[in-house]
């Protein structure tokens, strides 16, 4: 007799995700049973929003959805920032929430609300699970989740449910099907490649799409042939590998990028998702071509030409179909970089955070992964620290929530077991998810964490000042970090000189542990850079 979590844990193995994640309840025994069996992992989490982020980042890295789980009640209601988060920043995740069985549930009043009307806004699909019907609602999820745009599904999972027969249907198919993608005919092509021919200086703006398809290599190869110009969102930083010539930097939504924008004849838009951009109008009036994977439904992005396919297949194509370029990209890139990195500049007493990243590049090796929080440091993160490969820099930014540069870094060090991984965050969204160094020390994922100690909540202290607002409600106060990492079992060590940050990031990746660094920064800069790279 196969159970149904039995089919459940075989599911999840074999689409690639060798664990479980999260803050199990009474009715999750069964599966965690299931899965040590076949000898996969379940994390304990200390808080079930963290390993939602921990397992949409392995879904991020991998592809495969990861698996996350929370009680009934509390412990659903408490999943749901990380749910969200997988769901704006489009990762592939399976939530699995307890629930009381159907008789109890109909009956009970205590820690009985409807998770799945509470999940419905931020889930892709959800569905009770039945085990006259899981093979299906396995079969469904996988390619729920996976399908462009990626996302999260809810699996409620009934007590009565958990160790029944699974159905066992007439056929058996594969979870995923062989699926094709032929490449596209030229003569269909033709409007697309005469656009492009056309333009004399064309800027390409690249988004998650290109993730989807894996389309990295296929992307860099058209802007050799065009000579254009390469903008990307920050989820998309090392699609093209950031010392690449004609890498101009991120989209940031601000007024720094439209001068580089506006000389441009033509955009070309790249898997672009409106989830990565700012919430304002689109500020361009030229020509917009549309390649995507996913249709942009929100219209935010005002294309006249839209080409859908296989990105990789699309960019192969019109790399060998178009003709080359002006050239113009290279100084052009090279222009906005130079702008960027002069509006960063600013001046400071002691430790920089803008000189805190340039030690953090110089000392971390080629082929660290980076997770950024968000808050006032996230500016300069996303600017300063230079990827190299596709999801080498991981953020939450369709949600934009705080507490993730934790979780993130130890899903990538899942991803990743053998690369550094560094997790930069502030003070304020490091204390969201501190809980989790015990997790990253008990559960051997020893990551980097480098904290903008600034002792408030910089971003809206920022906002206070631009504003003509007394500073108020944001003060964190001094912490202890040696302390703090010592009660977790971690190394920790306070920094305030460029120097002592350098010896701290050499120190970490000498011993191999988990390692808080606190960098005491000079914060006075945030708003001369916010003022020159975006509008508050």
């Amino acid at each position: 007799m196969t159970t149904t979590v039995e089919v459940l844990a075989d599911a999840f193995k074999d689409w690639g995700t060798p664990f479980i994640v999260g803050h199990p309840g009474g009715e999750s025994v069964e599966l965690m049973e299931a899965a040590r069996q076949r000898d996969m992992r379940f994390i304990l989490m200390k808080q079930e929003v963290a390993g939602a982020m921990l397992a949409a980042t392995w879904g991020e890295i991998t592809g495969s959805p990861g698996v996350c789980m929370s009680t009934r009640g509390p412990g659903a209601a408490n999943m749901v920032n990380g749910i969200a988060h997988a769901y704006l920043d489009r990762a592939p995740l399976i939530a699995i929430t307890d629930r009381y069985s159907s008789a109890a549930k109909e009956v009970g009043l205590r820690q009985r609300i409807d998770q799945q009307a509470i999940y419905a806004p931020v889930v892709k699909w959800s569905t009770a699970i039945d085990a006259s019907v899981v093979r299906q609602q396995v079969r469904r999820a996988l390619r729920v989740a996976t399908d462009r745009p990626p996302g999260p599904v809810q699996f409620e999972m009934p007590q009565s449910e958990t160790t029944k027969q699974a159905g066992a249907p007439d056929v058996e198919p594969p979870l995923v099907p062989d699926i094709l993608r032929p490449r596209p005919d030229r003569d269909a092509l033709k409007p697309v490649i005469d656009r492009i021919d056309a333009a004399r200086k064309p800027i390409l703006l690249i988004g998650l799409g290109v993730f989807w398809d894996k389309a990295s290599a296929e992307l860099v190869r058209l802007a050799e042939q065009l000579g254009a110009p390469v903008l990307t969102t920050s989820k998309c930083k090392g699609a093209i590998s950031e010392d690449h010539p004609l890498r101009a930097g991120c989209i940031i939504g601000g007024l720094i990028e439209r001068k580089l924008v506006l000389q441009s004849d033509l955009i070309i838009t790249v898997g672009l998702d409106g989830v990565e951009l700012q919430p304002k109008a689109w500020p361009y009036d030229i020509p917009v071509v549309s390649l995507a994977n996913a249709a942009m439904l929100d219209a935010l992005v005002p294309a006249s030409l839209e080409v859908m396919g296989d990105l990789a297949h699309l960019l192969d194509c019109l790399t060998d179909w178009c003709a080359p370029g002006s050239g113009w990209g290279e100084a052009a890139a090279r222009v906005f970089r130079d702008e960027v990195v002069d509006a960063l500049n600013t001046p400071a007493t002691g430790l920089s955070p803008q000189r805190a990243m340039e030690v953090a590049r110089a000392v971390l090796p080629r082929d660290t992964i980076a997770t950024c929080d968000a808050g006032a440091s996230r500016l300069l993160v996303v600017q300063k620290w230079e990827a190299y490969g596709p999801r080498e820099f991981l953020a939450s930014n369709g949600l934009g929530s705080m507490g993730f540069a934790v979780p993130g870094a130890l899903g990538a060090r899942l991803a990743h077991p053998d690369r550094p991984v560094v997790a930069f965050t502030g003070d304020g969204g490091f204390m969201m998810a501190v809980a989790e160094m015990q997790t990253s020390v008990r559960e051997n994922l020893p990551i980097i964490v480098v904290i903008f100690d600034d002792q408030e909540i910089g971003l809206i202290r920022v906002k206070q000042e631009i504003k003509g607002i007394a500073r108020f409600g944001v003060g964190i106060g001094g912490i202890d970090w040696e302390s703090l990492a010592a009660g977790f079992g971690a190394d920790g060590v306070t920094v305030d000189t460029e120097n002592g940050l350098q010896d701290a990031l050499v120190a970490a990746l000498a011993s191999g542990r988990t390692t808080i660094i606190g960098a005491r920064i000079d914060a006075s800069g945030y708003v001369d850079q916010f003022n020159a790279l975006r509008e508050l």
